[in-house]
């Protein structure tokens, strides 16, 4: 782990004004080693430093080039239309020699970003009435970007959220290893042959046309929405290396199953998850409220089937990893993509439980 002499020198090649008087840990990100930094300056007391994750993001550089063009573009959409109400967009922080990198001697890659002042973030949702603010800040996220066409962002994770991929990937893993037979590995072995047929849907949906390439979030989970610590309205949505071509309803399922779990992704007690259908009713709605301008019947015809498939593909996902052993997302012991796999797992199976019940809320929300 870098120290703090090197995080210090680190942090300085992105400050012109200000010197650094404290850094620490931020969040719980599974990719990236994120950081906040303070400062001494009145004009600028804190931002954010990351050292990227190069075994996920391969092509930094692409990634900030992303970051760069999308940012951009929210600000001069937020002067031309502004908004009745706070809402921020990171910046791209440059280094002194205005690159928006800086490698270090073991040839890590480090990037920051302005810190939105006074907002907090949620494992989960503790109050209900965050649920219709969750919901407009990825509405608000797509609706400022659905104007930017999907070419000018390059694909910086090829085959994200593409779920036949990631089954192919587990099949593949699965004929090369003999995992240890725990009752949890058999629920979870069983739990993915019982459910390969749905794999393909939202990409056959892209293929026949039914559903467009749009520019997306990528990983609009609970904890990456900030709220105004005063008003506790959202204001922003954060993490912004998975931005790239793809579908919308990556985002929408990705949004709902992680904030319409209670017990949160990292709960041990997996057996007691489930999909709360209020939440979701609350979230839909203030999505709605800001995205249906640009959203289509197909839309609205595969917003079910994405609440229940990206649920399952990070179970999926959590637990090839554990097959493989844990290469790709931070863990603290050796079990937990298997303990993160079974809380997708058991997610999926209450969506699957309701179906009825959610399909009536999108139906109730057109």
């Amino acid at each position: 782990m870098t120290n703090e002499i090197n995080l210090i020198a680190i942090a300085e090649q992105f400050t012109s004004h200000g010197q650094v008087t404290s850094i620490q840990s931020l969040g719980n990100g599974n990719i990236n080693d994120t950081f906040l930094v303070t400062l001494d300056s009145p004009k600028k007391k804190h931002f954010v430093l990351q050292r990227i994750n190069t075994q996920v993001f391969q092509q930094p550089a692409l990634v900030m080039q992303n970051m760069r063009i999308l940012t951009d573009h929210v600000s001069q959409n937020l002067k031309l239309t502004p908004t009745n109400r706070r809402w921020e967009v990171p910046r791209v922080l440059l280094t002194q020699d205005d690159q928006n990198l800086w490698t270090d001697q073991n040839e890590g890659y480090w990037r920051a970003f302005s810190f939105v002042e006074n907002a907090q973030s949620f494992d989960t949702l503790a109050d209900s009435s965050h649920a219709p603010e969750i919901g407009y800040a990825l509405g608000m996220f797509h609706n400022l970007i659905s104007n930017l066409p999907p070419a000018q962002l390059a694909d910086t994770l090829p085959g994200f959220h593409i779920t036949p991929f990631y089954l192919q990937q587990y099949e593949d893993t699965l004929a090369k290893t003999s995992p240890h037979l725990s009752p949890e590995v058999n629920y979870c072995l069983q739990f993915v042959s019982s459910r390969t047929t749905f794999a393909d849907i939202l990409e056959d949906a892209k293929a026949t046309g039914k559903l467009p390439l749009r520019l997306i979030h990528g990983d609009p989970k609970i904890n990456n929405i900030l709220f105004d610590t005063t008003t506790h309205k959202a204001v922003s949505i954060i993490d912004l290396d998975t931005v790239k071509p793809g579908l919308v309803h990556y985002d929408i399922g990705d949004c709902l199953r992680s904030a319409c779990n209670p017990a949160g992704e990292e709960t041990e007690e997996w057996e007691e998850v489930y999909f709360d259908t209020d939440l979701c009713q609350g979230i839909l709605q203030g999505y709605l409220d800001v995205a249906q301008a640009f959203l289509t019947e197909n839309d609205y015809t595969y917003i079910y089937p994405a609440i229940r498939l990206i649920s399952f593909e990070l179970g999926l996902r959590f637990f090839t990893d554990y097959l493989v052993g844990n290469v790709y997302f931070k863990i603290k012991y050796s079990e937990h993509n298997l303990a993160r796999a079974l809380v997708q797992f058991k997610l999926t199976e209450s969506i699957e439980f309701q179906e009825t019940k959610i399909r009536q809320i999108i139906e109730d929300l057109r």
